[in-house]
């Protein structure tokens, strides 16, 4: 299971009710912050998760609406935060806007309070821990080295407790050792395999966190039957020409993309303040029901096939 947390939900420039855009996504004991608008740190502490374990941010590409609040951020935790380094994981192009915004004007050449590491993101995993990785995708958007991130389970067989009851195999860390894929050995002196109580391989929950991006053929294979799928719709489709002026998404063509890929939950975020929260909304649901536009603050747990809003933002639109 992963969980979102929509920190920002602006496009290009902040709203009464909505910050520029950051994300954090959880999945046990980790945290990835995704992206970092201005005014970031203050959406942290008004959302109540605090800055612990904040230690890993990946960056969509380097426009400043999706990094100018790494500097504040910054600050925050070199003077009073205790985290031992901070991994800012970004394209290219976006890491030389971020190492001149952290060192050239942050720090301005003093010695950095903790250890920074800027790590440049290609097509392929770039962080795998105990069951879950991440892979990074280009997309299309204006300039080069923008990137989606797939935060994914690995595959597991489940545990059959029906079956271990049949064979008597009693609570504790024989049960614990079967799921891992560990034969046991019983107080009895029998012997059981694995084989015996688990149950077909199921994928894992796939969660696709998709920036700014203005075309979408590209993407069907990476999104393909996700569990969720975030992605911006920064316009309607009345303003296509102006969408793709821009490189950017109408309400319409994500929930297409989210329909030819077979994506079971949508989540439109970066939406401009020039349009209704419920024209957005109805646009995508016109092609794909089951849609959700993301507020401030709104958090979701996504697991296989579903997607659950455990946190509502208090805002109105």
């Amino acid at each position: 299971m992963f969980e979102i947390v929509f920190l920002g939900t602006s496009a290009s420039a902040p709203s009464i009710h909505r910050g520029l855009t950051a994300q954090v996504v959880m999945h046990d004991e980790f945290r990835f912050l995704i992206d970092c608008g201005e005014g970031t740190q203050r959406q942290i502490m008004r959302s109540g998760l605090g800055f612990k374990r904040l230690n890993r941010i990946l960056i969509t590409h380097g426009h400043l609406d999706h990094i100018l609040g790494l500097g504040g951020l910054l600050s925050t935790f070199s003077r009073w935060e205790t985290i031992d380094g901070l991994e800012i994981y970004a394209g290219r192009q976006a890491l030389e806007r971020i190492r001149d915004l952290i060192f050239g004007v942050v720090l301005r050449g003093a010695r950095p309070p903790l250890e920074i590491r800027l790590i440049e993101v290609k097509e392929g995993v770039i962080f795998e821990k105990g069951d879950f990785s991440i892979s990074a995708f280009p997309v299309l958007h204006r300039g080069a080295d923008n990137f989606g991130y797939l935060f994914e389970e690995k595959p597991r067989r489940p545990f059959l407790p029906e079956k271990a009851e049949e064979l008597q195999i009693p609570p504790g860390p024989w049960r614990r050792d079967l799921v891992k894929g560990q034969a046991v050995t019983l107080p009895d002196g029998r012997q059981i395999f694995p084989d015996q109580v688990l149950g077909p391989e199921r994928p894992g929950t796939r969660l696709v966190h998709i920036g700014d991006v203005g075309e979408v053929d590209n993407l069907i294979p990476v999104v393909r039957n996700a569990d969720a799928m975030v992605i911006e719709a920064t316009y309607l489709y009345e303003d296509l020409a102006m969408a793709q002026e821009f490189g950017h998404l109408t309400a319409y063509q994500a929930a297409q993309l989210a329909a030819r890929a077979g994506v079971k939950n949508l989540i439109l975020t970066h939406v401009s303040r020039r349009y209704r929260e419920r024209d957005i909304a109805a646009e995508a649901r016109s092609v794909f029901p089951n849609t959700v536009v993301a507020r401030d603050f709104d958090a979701f747990q996504i697991k296989r096939e579903e997607c659950i809003k455990v946190k509502i933002a208090s805002e109105k639109e």
